[in-house]
């Protein structure tokens, strides 16, 4: 799923990521935070229990120094550098040590009072890092003050805590993944509706519906009422347009058939020839506008599809029955399920009007094939190609022959506005046209229109 940010998706996606993201790094945090405090407070409460443990041992001996009755308990006290150490200091005298300081000693730091325990991270034996807690004592019968140390090796807690950081970042890492697909699901799901009505809107376009139906959430339902609203009212302007188009066609066609009759009944008469000429002039132009109107009214709705092949099929067999005097050989070549994006009479007057123009220049042959158009333009399209074998136009006349009754050879019968039908028709459909020479030796009219995929795609390339 691509998403650009513009996408409501991404936004949605973005904002909760966000948030997420701040929540599980301060809840990360807050986690390793009070897990260290709690190693920290646990590795202390050990060291006191120790500094208690060495004072409830010691005994003054006749030099007045400290010796301890009984073994503090940890065997590590006396394993050389292990890690775990006392120490017992006083002014004047020699450092009493445990044996696992070996012949290192703690800085008992005499010059600054600690006669409550204080806690501090010296350097050890080995470049350890000691977390070392110290109180100064003074004892019965003394009058010195005796610094009591105990100090143990950090590594251990700093492994701890390593782990545990490990772990809560795999554990965060683990759920803002979870979190993250949920969200995922939960706009994928929550935006389902949107999606269903850019498919059944498509569908309109394509002509496989006429307006949205199906349940939808409250929260959308207003939306799809007005676009059906929008879709019925527009059907009703296209209808009312379609009404005053035929109502102006009836009210201009018969006065001029009637003005038509009159110079026909006063034949020879100067003004009867004008008369003739204009009428004539005015039909071609009433029959040219009218086409045209109509086609831009059909070109507003939606949803209208014509199937191409069975379109052809009938015009040609027309033809053949009006040009049956002429034996052509007309050849069909429909490609099938291409859908015309726009309406039946539409396309029956587009390519009538070629088929006929090749039937009437054509010596015995006429192709007509209808083909999907490989253009990489953004639009689905297809090509209706019709060809002759007649004696063909030249390249600089071919502009000529879209003029409005503009007609190259007046022995043929015609008006001289099938191909400018034809071209402002195309165009008002989103279409062109081209001629060209054809393989037969005569003329080829290639006429491109919109399309709609075998599959009921849109105009849209996917």
């Amino acid at each position: 799923m691509k998403l650009s940010s513009r996408s409501l998706t991404a936004r949605l996606l973005a904002a909760a990521g966000l948030w997420t993201l701040l929540a599980l790094v301060a809840g990360g945090w807050a986690l390793t935070a009070a897990f260290r405090n709690y190693v920290e407070r646990d590795f202390d409460e050990r060291l006191h229990q120790y500094l208690d443990a060495m004072v409830g041992a010691t005994e003054l001996e006749n030099e007045g120094f400290v010796r301890f009755t009984r073994p503090l308990g940890d065997q590590r006290f006396a394993e050389p550098y292990s890690g775990l150490y006392w120490q017992v200091s006083v002014e004047g005298h020699e450092h009493f040590r445990s044996r696992s300081l070996w012949d290192q000693e703690l800085d008992p730091n005499l010059g600054e009072p600690a006669f409550s325990p204080r806690v501090r991270e010296v350097g050890g034996p080995d470049g350890q890092i000691l977390r070392l807690i110290e109180r100064d004592i003074t004892l019965p019968g003394s009058e010195h003050v005796f610094r009591y140390m105990v100090a143990d090796n950090t590594a251990e807690i700093a492994e701890e805590i390593d782990r545990f950081n490990a772990l809560v970042a795999w554990s965060m890492g683990a759920l803002g993944a979870g979190l993250l697909l949920a969200m995922v699901l939960q706009v994928s799901f929550g935006l389902r509706p949107l999606r269903t009505i850019r498919h059944r809107l498509a569908d309109i376009r394509s002509g496989q519906a006429q307006r949205l139906e199906g349940y939808y959430p409250p929260e959308i339902q207003p939306l799809v009422s007005e676009m059906n609203a929008v879709i019925e009212h527009n059907d009703e302007v296209v209808a009312r347009a379609r009404t005053h188009v035929g109502n102006l066609a009836h009210a201009l066609k018969t006065p001029l058939s009637v003005m038509a009759n009159a110079s026909d009944s006063s034949a020879g008469a100067p003004l009867a020839e004008v008369v003739d000429a204009q009428s004539r002039i005015m039909q071609r132009h009433i029959g040219h506008h009218l086409a045209r109107a109509r086609a831009s009214g059909r070109s507003s709705l939606i949803g209208v599809r014509t199937e191409v092949a069975p379109a052809l099929q009938e015009l040609v067999r027309a033809m053949e029955r009006i040009h049956a005097d002429r034996h052509l050989t007309v050849v069909l070549d429909a490609e099938p399920d291409l859908a015309f994006w726009g309406e039946r009479q539409d396309l029956d007057e587009m390519v009538g009007n070629l088929l006929d123009n090749a039937c009437k220049w054509a010596k015995s042959r006429v192709h007509v094939t209808s083909r999907r158009n490989d253009s990489k333009s953004e639009r689905a399209a297809l090509d209706i190609v019709i060809e002759d074998d007649g004696t063909g136009v030249g390249p600089d006349e071919r502009d000529a022959l879209f003029e409005r009754g503009r007609r190259l050879d007046e022995s043929k019968p015609g008006s001289g506005l099938g191909l400018a039908i034809v071209r402002d028709i195309a165009a008002i459909t989103g279409g062109s046209i081209r001629l060209a020479d054809s393989e037969l030796g005569g003329l080829k009219a290639v006429l491109t229109l919109p399309a709609i995929g075998m599959n009921g795609s849109r105009d849209r390339r996917s």
